[in-house]
C-alpha cells in the first residue's frame, strides 16, 4: 500500500503524522518540484548518517519538534531543542544525531537541475 503524501492545502499534525506506519515513524510529508518535506524519527545515541556526512543541493532547514538533536557540520556541532530550528545552505556537509528521543520536521528546497 503507497504512504499518504500530503495535498496542497490539508492540514498536517506533525504529532500523529506517521501513526499508519506499523514501527518506523519516519514519512515524508511532500514532494513537490522544488520542496520535500519529512518528518524523520531520530533515537536517543542514533546517528542518521552513520557513513558519515551527506549533503543535498538546496538549502536545509532542521526544526525539531520534539526531544534534542545534534546537528554535525565538518566544522560545528549545535545542539537543537525542542520548538529550534536551523538552517544550513545547500551543498553543506551535515549529519543529526539523536541526543534523547527526537521527532525533526525536515524541510529541503530542491534546487531546479
Amino acid at each position: 500500500m503507497a504512504t499518504h503524501h500530503a495535498e496542497p492545502g490539508e492540514i498536517v499534525d506533525l504529532a500523529t503524522w506517521a501513526e499508519d506506519l506499523p514501527v518506523d515513524k519516519s514519512k515524508a510529508i511532500a514532494k513537490i518540484a522544488h520542496l520535500e518535506l519529512a518528518r524523520l524519527v531520530i533515537s536517543g545515541g542514533a546517528e542518521m548518517h552513520s557513513s558519515g556526512y551527506c549533503q543535498v543541493p538546496g538549502p536545509i532547514v532542521v526544526h525539531c519538534i520534539e526531544g534534542e538533536i545534534e546537528l554535525r557540520t565538518p566544522d560545528r556541532d549545535r545542539t537543537i531543542r525542542e520548538g529550534q530550528l536551523v538552517y544550513l545552505l545547500g551543498h553543506t556537509e551535515h549529519t543529526i544525531r539523536g541526543v534523547r528521543d527526537s521527532a525533526v520536521l525536515l524541510t529541503i528546497v530542491l534546487e531546479p537541475a
